[in-house]
């Protein structure tokens, strides 16, 4: 037992490093895929490489004569009992759903979709064997293109008679928050109206998807690589039939999720089914090929925003309307994820009237749901961007316009014209701090310095001032938008006789910190030694009750049912402390983990208690011999952090590389309990924001074929293609949790993709560049410049024609001093190393060689040259007349 005098003051805000990280780092650990049963086979799935065709026929005879092959499952062998995957968010009454089976039965409607499972003894074998399955498709008209699908042009599914699933709409005028969006636009003395895409984003999680299912005792036993192993026991028990009590999930250490692995997945439902039909230990786990194709997706939507202001800039209406891609199939919560969007496009600003409306459509592509910020990343990108877009209509900073209609600290708590409360911020705080590390006012000279010299680099400034609903939560709230659950979390703790701390969560970790972070809350709570608090999460048989971990919501919500558990065994400890104390209850104080008599050095600490409880020798009468407490805690209100992020991007106007030169981040998200888990967070989150600005993008051809497969096309960041980043905190306590803290797993995601997207448009906008369409590579860029520059001079010989021959030759000779622009850059028969300026994957338009085909309009890095299994690299784009080379190597 540790003495008392021994323990910590205090461990809120002790920058902690991670007790779990010595297991993860040094590989003393037991991921999905590590575990081995008796007797375990293992699972193959055949895919459609169509993205809409009728199944006529499956020949499954020559797979199940080869060598190891157990079974080979189709979807007529489960159809009675494989039932549908759930969608846990039907946003409208009236939502239109086909059925999600695990299988394919009669139709695929991506590619990717299962159609047949081989079950083997060996992953090997059941590799080979899927193979062999020969599947006779009828291939059938797809629908890939968004604004094709709302327009019901080919349907994703035929027998819903349309590809819109939902039409979601939140109006203020009606809801009471605010005024008609109609009239704000009628009125409006300064109307913008843009149209933005929120391009699709593949969840690249560090351990692919795996699933092992042991059906050989009391229950079935699932290890699942998930973020949610309470919903997804719940959705296979409801799904598949079997008791809740017969089936146990455990999420042992998972790599990562970003939202990826909030899902009951097809692959799960299989494993389960495959490992009752055989009555042996079953696992599948999936190829990165498999993750990129048919794990579900995110982002993918059309924008079309109206801003009406005044000409003093003050912001008067806002009409969001909405075009989501659903995909193929409703996921989890595939359709509510744009709905989370909604209240967040007012974002800090003071609009007095809005209006949004979002249309769910389905298309023949794998289906979207939950990606790092679900909704709120895509609703801060499009008012970022229309703050900045009002900025430059009216010639004023941007800065400016945003503190003009940001909310003031004074203001909180402040109710939006969405209908939240705001309980508490201080954007001036976080903005000035920001500009201060920023270096604002000297980057803004050293950009008109550029600008008047006419340097081919230019110097953008791109920024964000965000905030975000996160902790998602209150139940009664998501009760009112149709969501299937609540928003609560459970939590358990121990007193173990020895002294020892247990802590049950509900929230199950996947690369967060939970059991750093839970243990030093309970060392602060109870007065126990850090080192002595021990973290149990992850298995529904141990960690009984709980909704699991996604939308940063795990500190809010589960941190605080952490919190009262422990309130709870200082409540039950109090009475047991007076009696041996022989004291009254009211004359006893805790501190420093000890119940003292006030005015006295009587005392007894609470691990003497713990003993004595066991012991159970000399108790008050009617208490139970027990200190461990329980509790469920169901929020008040989200939680709403904030912060502003400066962006300096160099532009090379000649290349369109985009070079980061400084990223300054501050963030406000309440009581830091660690400091060094927030900045963990906000860097991660920072790098995957930024990516989707400069970087990724899956990329489908116009017959539903992904055709950005694999890490060579699918173009992720490495730290090589970053700097080093300046982040800082501000600290605004939440007002409605006893910790005070805020949401952070999201916000460097939310906030760092319209801050480099205004930096690199700032960039090039005294060019003519309006937009650019996500992600920026280099020719997207270069050629947004080209066609800008290309505009001018063809203004510029407009006007000179009315001016006389001799004016109109001088304006062609300048327009094309630069040349034309070319067909296509040249190309290089090496791969280069993307530096920290280009970025990885640079892009640009290529021509493929003779006799192949395209996959793409753009092709990043390489480009494999199908039937000569060659590869080509392109140089960067240049402003003259480049000479197109094809060099041809050996595949290798």
């Amino acid at each position: 037992m540790t003495a008392v005098e021994d323990r910590p003051t205090t461990e809120v805000g002790a920058a902690r490093k991670r007790k779990e990280d010595r297991r993860l780092v040094t590989g003393r650990t037991r991921w999905t895929d590590n575990i081995v049963l008796p007797g375990m086979l293992h699972l193959s799935m055949v895919r459609s490489p169509f993205a809409h065709a009728r199944i006529a026929a499956i020949d499954t005879t020559a797979a199940e004569a080869s060598d190891g092959v157990v079974a080979v499952l189709t979807g007529r062998d489960v159809a009675d009992v494989q039932g549908s995957l759930p969608n846990a968010w039907p946003v409208t009454p009236d939502q239109k759903a086909p059925p999600h089976p695990a299988v394919a039965v009669d139709r695929v409607a991506f590619a990717g979709e299962i159609v047949a499972v081989v079950v083997a003894r060996s992953a090997a074998a059941a590799r080979d064997a899927a193979e062999l399955v020969d599947v006779d498709y009828e291939e059938l008209p797809a629908v890939v293109d968004l604004r094709e699908a709302a327009a019901d042009a080919v349907l994703a599914h035929p027998e819903l008679g349309t590809n819109v699933s939902a039409v979601w709409t939140f109006d203020s005028a009606a809801a009471g928050t605010g005024t008609d969006v109609e009239d704000a636009i009628r009125d409006a003395e300064v109307l913008i109206e843009r149209e933005f895409r929120q391009q699709r984003l593949i969840p690249s999680y560090m351990e692919p998807r795996s699933t092992v299912v042991d059906p050989t005792g009391e229950q079935f036993t699932m290890w699942s690589a998930t973020q949610v192993p309470h919903i997804l026991r719940l959705m296979l028990a409801l799904t598949l039939g079997v008791p809740e009590s017969k089936v146990r999930v455990i999420a042992p250490d998972v790599g990562g999720g970003f939202g990826g692995k909030l899902q009951v997945t097809p692959e799960e439902v299989i494993t389960f089914l495959a490992a009752r039909r055989t009555g042996k230990p079953c696992k599948w786990t999936e190829t990165r090929s498999e993750s990129l194709l048919s794990g579900h997706h995110g982002r993918d939507q059309l924008q079309k925003l109206t801003l009406a202001a005044r000409r003093d800039g003050t912001v008067t209406g806002l009409k969001v309307e909405l075009t989501a891609d659903m995909g193929a199939y409703l996921g989890l919560v595939t359709s509510g994820v744009p709905i989370l969007g909604a209240f967040m496009f007012n974002a800090i600003y003071k609009f007095p009237a809005y209006h949004f409306t979002c249309t769910n459509v389905f298309t023949n592509k794998t289906w979207t749901d939950a990606y790092r910020g679900a909704g709120r990343p895509e609703a801060t990108f499009a008012i970022e961007r229309m703050m900045d877009e009002l900025a430059v209509e009216l010639g004023t900073d941007p800065l400016a316009v945003r503190e003009k209609n940001w909310i003031r600290h004074e203001e909180f708590p402040f109710t939006t014209v969405a209908g939240l409360e705001y309980d508490s911020g201080n954007y001036e705080a976080a903005t000035a701090r920001a500009k201060e590390l920023f270096g604002y006012d000297e980057l803004r000279r050293e950009q008109a310095g550029r600008r008047a010299s006419g340097d081919p680099v230019q110097l953008g400034i791109g920024i964000s001032t965000f905030t975000e609903m996160c902790g998602l939560a209150p139940s009664r709230v998501l009760g009112a938008l149709s969501y299937g659950a609540g928003g609560w979390e459970h939590a358990s703790v121990r007193m173990l006789p020895s002294g020892k701390v247990e802590v049950v969560t509900g929230s199950s970790p996947h690369g967060q910190g939970h059991e750093t972070a839970w243990s030093q809350i309970v060392a602060d709570r109870l007065g126990v030694p850090f080192e002595d608090v021990e973290v149990l999460h992850g298995d529904t048989q141990i960690s009984h009750k709980g909704l699991d971990t996604y939308g940063s919501r795990s500190l809010v919500v589960g941190g605080q049912a952490v919190v009262r558990a422990a309130d709870k065994v200082l409540e039950k400890a109090r009475p047991l402390a007076a009696h041996v104390l022989e004291a009254a209850e009211e004359d006893l104080e805790f501190t420093g983990g000890k119940f003292q008599v006030r005015g006295t050095d009587a005392s007894i600490g609470l691990t003497d208690l713990a003993l004595a409880v066991f012991a159970a020798h000399d108790l008050p009468d009617g208490m139970e011999p027990s200190l461990d407490a329980d509790a469920t805690y169901d929020p008040v209100n989200f939680s709403y952090p904030h912060g502003t992020h400066l962006c300096a991007m160099e532009v090379d106007t000649e290349t369109g590389q985009s070079k980061m030169r400084s990223y300054v981040c501050v963030d406000d998200v309440g009581t830091i309990v660690n400091p060094l888990l927030v900045e963990g967070q906000i860097h991660g989150g920072l790098v995957q924001g930024i990516a989707q600005a400069l970087w990724e993008e899956a990329v489908y051809d116009e017959q539903g074929t992904l055709v950005t497969g694999s890490f060579v096309d699918y173009t992720l960041p490495t730290t090589a293609d970053t700097i080093s980043f300046v982040t800082d905190n501000t600290v605004t306590p939440s007002t409605t949790n006893d910790l005070g803290t805020k949401g952070v797993g999201e916000a460097g995601t939310i906030a760092s993709t319209p801050a480099v997207v205004n930096a690199v448009l700032d960039a090039v906008r005294h060019l003519g560049v309006r937009d650019i369409t996500m992600p920026l590579t280099p020719a997207k860029v270069w050629r947004a410049v080209q066609d800008a520059t290309a505009d001018g001079a063809a203004s510029a010989v407009g006007k000179a024609a009315a001016d006389g021959p001799d004016a109109t030759v001088d304006a062609i000779v300048a327009g094309t001093a630069a040349g034309p622009p070319p067909s296509a850059p040249a190309a290089r028969s090496t791969r280069a190393r993307c530096g920290p300026s280009s970025g990885p994957g640079s892009t640009t338009a290529t021509s493929p060689p003779p006799g192949a085909r395209s996959s793409h309009v753009f092709v990043p890095s390489s480009v494999i040259t199908p039937g000569l299994g060659a590869r080509t690299q392109e140089a960067r784009p240049l402003s003259r007349p480049p000479v197109q080379v094809v060099a041809v190597m050996a595949s290798g």
